[in-house]
């Protein structure tokens, strides 16, 4: 197979999760790249609460040894022989989600939903994919998106939480004008509220326990802030935490008729009140990743738009990783997101 290399590479540092609970660098060799690929030089990776949630094995989604992080940006270093329309030095950053495009799901446009989906950085009992905490990535052509003028590679390391959002204001069907809450307002609810406010939502309730969060979701676009939403009567209600008490407090928030859509999934199996469903006709949505959405959501953040700036908490070395992930684990006050640089 002939590559187009822009140098000759030998190994490279990762930041590999041994067993649970614990990180050690270490020198792996770089990712060979297929003909349809290319070489990242990973340059910034956010660390995802879905990262920090597995490290202790309580998700079955990072079985060690596993190299994580999936919200990276970079710069294109090796192109495979077959690529065209990329060239060495370019920025980019790319889908999370590995798809087939092959499966009735793919060819749909609903990659998220791909037969054989995999994600980076993620170890579990189906597949075991290698992710961004490292100098380089190997990802295929088809998944890359070039970076607008002007961006930052630690403002292109959140694009992937800002697709999540979006993708989850589509599913909500959201029309101009309509009243929205939003329950749980961490990194991924801070994000839906100013997609909301991006795509012509009126009032957006932002419910919390934390009132820390409460006052970032204020600063991010929130018009009322609130421990609870119960009897609001509102168009639509979006869940971005996924235990009992706030899918309950989410689907009891909505007028009859009304559209809940859920994207947290901290706990496999949650109560639910089926009758409140039933009797009030509601339309309850799952969503997960997200579709075709990363152009829009680059704009968004180019645009200012969608303000990521103020949800980084810090920009650490790989070197540093470890401790930022134990201070995430455990809930460290005024701590959102860290992006690496590798």
């Amino acid at each position: 197979m002939q590559i187009r290399l822009s140098f000759i590479i030998s190994g490279m540092k990762a930041l590999q999760l041994v067993e649970y609970g614990r990180f050690e660098m270490t020198e792996l060799p770089v990712p060979e790249i297929a003909d349809d690929e290319v070489l990242i030089k990973v340059v910034a990776c956010g660390i995802c609460g879905s990262d920090v949630h597995g490290m202790d094995g309580s998700t079955g989604r990072r079985i060690p040894p596993i190299v994580m992080g999936h919200e990276a940006a970079g710069e294109i270093v090796q192109l495979g022989s077959k690529v065209e329309g990329w060239s060495i030095g370019d920025r980019v950053t790319f889908e999370s989600v590995i798809f087939c495009n092959k499966c009735e799901y793919c060819l749909k446009g609903q990659s998220n939903l791909c037969n054989s989906r995999q994600v980076f950085g993620v170890s579990c009992s189906e597949f075991k994919r290698q992710g961004a905490f490292a100098d380089y990535l190997a990802v295929h052509a088809r998944s890359l998106f070039g970076l607008p003028d002007g961006l930052t590679y630690e403002q292109a390391a959140m694009v992937e939480p800002v697709t999540v959002a979006l993708h989850a204001v589509d599913r909500a069907q959201i029309k101009p004008g309509d009243r929205v809450v939003v329950v749980g307002v961490g990194m991924i609810g801070l994000l839906v509220v100013q997609v909301l406010k991006a795509r012509g939502a009126g009032e957006v309730i932002a419910v919390d326990v934390n009132p820390e969060k409460l006052s970032m979701a204020a600063a991010h676009g929130a018009d009322i802030t609130t421990e609870s939403s119960i009897g609001m009567e509102l168009d639509c209600a979006i869940e971005a935490v996924g235990i009992t008490p706030t899918v309950d407090m989410a689907i009891r928030s909505v007028r009859k008729g009304g559209n809940v859509v859920l994207i947290g999934n901290l706990s496999s199996h949650v109560e639910f009140p089926l009758q409140e469903v039933v009797t009030r006709q509601l339309t309850v949505y799952g969503t997960y990743g997200s579709e075709g959405d990363y152009p829009e959501c680059l704009e968004l953040i180019a645009s200012g738009k969608v303000n990521v700036d103020g949800m980084m908490s810090a920009v650490i070395t790989l070197d540093q990783a470890s401790e930022y992930f134990d201070r995430l684990y455990k809930q460290e006050p005024g701590l959102m997101k860290v992006v690496v640089r590798p």
